[in-house]
């Protein structure tokens, strides 16, 4: 019942209509599947309502996951509790390699120490393409930009929150699947579980 999203955002994507530095454009951070660093003063109980609610909510319209606009918005919101801060990342990242160009040198294998994490720079023998790999400061790659696309990598901290979520989401959509009423609190009635589990026996 799992759907994989770490392969939905390892996709090579192409952005148009965002800023650029160096020539390059930026990823679209607005989007469902570009996760940074963002706190909220959700508590995690608050947020393991929201996310039941959500499931009974996406059963009720005959959505699961990521077929459900909402699923993708609370998933962006709870994954990016714990999200590096690829904004900051790729963006100091792009102005040295910018920064770089500018100086004439010939960028083969340029490592640079940016905020909160590094930057890999090389430009295919080519010469007209570039391959840049964006680290975070825990150095797990967090994004790399090759062909005119951007592929985002998925960080271990943002899987272990992502399959938190589902199996939140899951256990939650199951239960209204088999008519299992949701409390205020976000978790099922348990006398409504006893019930069903009478009704089955």
């Amino acid at each position: 019942m799992n759907v994989n999203l770490n392969s939905i955002s390892l996709q090579q994507r192409k952005f148009s209509g965002t800023n650029s530095i160096g020539g390059i454009h930026l990823p679209d951070f607005n989007d469902k599947y570009v996760f940074s660093k963002k706190k909220s003063n959700t508590s995690n109980a608050e947020y393991k309502k929201q996310i039941a609610e959500q499931a009974y909510e996406d059963f009720k319209n005959g959505q699961f996951q990521n077929k459900s606009e909402g699923f993708n918005k609370l998933m962006k919101k709870y994954t990016s509790e714990v999200s590096p801060d690829r904004k900051g990342i790729i963006t100091s990242g792009l102005k040295a390699v910018s920064r770089n160009k500018q100086s004439g040198l010939k960028p083969i294998d340029l490592l640079a120490t940016i905020l909160e994490g590094k930057v890999k720079y090389q430009r295919m023998p080519s010469g007209q393409t570039d391959y840049i790999e964006f680290y975070d400061k825990n150095g797990e790659m967090v994004a790399t930009y090759s062909n005119n696309g951007w592929t985002m990598y998925t960080t271990n901290a943002e899987a272990a929150r992502q399959t938190e979520m589902c199996m939140i989401y899951n256990e939650a959509w199951g239960n209204a699947k088999r008519g299992i009423p949701l409390t205020d609190s976000g978790s099922v009635n348990s006398d409504s579980l006893q019930n069903a589990f009478d009704v089955q026996a």
